[in-house]
């Protein structure tokens, strides 16, 4: 059912038994080992994400994500708790997300572009809020992610981040 070329999503979080599924794409002139040195360096996503706060590294080693980290943060105005579930340097990371009325889970495939890198991010959703955010807000969650990638762009075009 997963094709390796695109997000590899547990059957719980499949699209097809999800009521919310967002896909967001961009291709960035900018280097897959720039984009992704920008992502796992998550505690530094609210200075440069306008839709992420408060993010605290829960479990794992320093402050860039990898296998099994969790970490608490605020989106969209809820607060969820992440654990990495997934990740191939330079190439895929996803996570859960979860908290009140939210069961989620958020994907990211990097793949080398003759413009530098294509970034694929989805996300699906389960949950009384989730569903209500769509019934209300039905293009928020891809507007924002869209935001996202614009700004993870500006951030990889900037250069590396700086080492801890």
């Amino acid at each position: 059912m997963n094709d390796q070329s695109g997000i590899q999503w547990p059957e719980h979080y499949h699209p097809q038994n999800c009521p919310v599924h967002v896909r967001n794409e961009l291709d960035m002139a900018a280097q897959p080992e720039r984009v992704w040195a920008w992502l796992v360096r998550a505690p530094l996503w609210p200075s440069w994400y306008v839709n992420s706060a408060n993010l605290r590294i829960l479990e794992g080693a320093g402050e860039v994500l990898e296998p099994g980290t969790r970490f608490r943060w605020k989106t969209f105005g809820v607060t969820i708790t992440s654990t990495v579930l997934e990740y191939v340097p330079n190439e895929r990371l996803a996570w859960d997300a979860k908290g009140i009325g939210v069961d989620a889970y958020h994907a990211w495939l990097l793949r080398p572009s003759a413009k530098g890198c294509d970034v694929l991010t989805e996300e699906t959703q389960h949950g009384w809020l989730a569903r209500l955010g769509q019934l209300f807000l039905p293009k928020r969650m891809s507007k924002y992610h869209q935001i996202w990638l614009e700004s993870l762009q500006d951030k990889a075009l900037s250069g590396f981040p700086d080492s801890d």
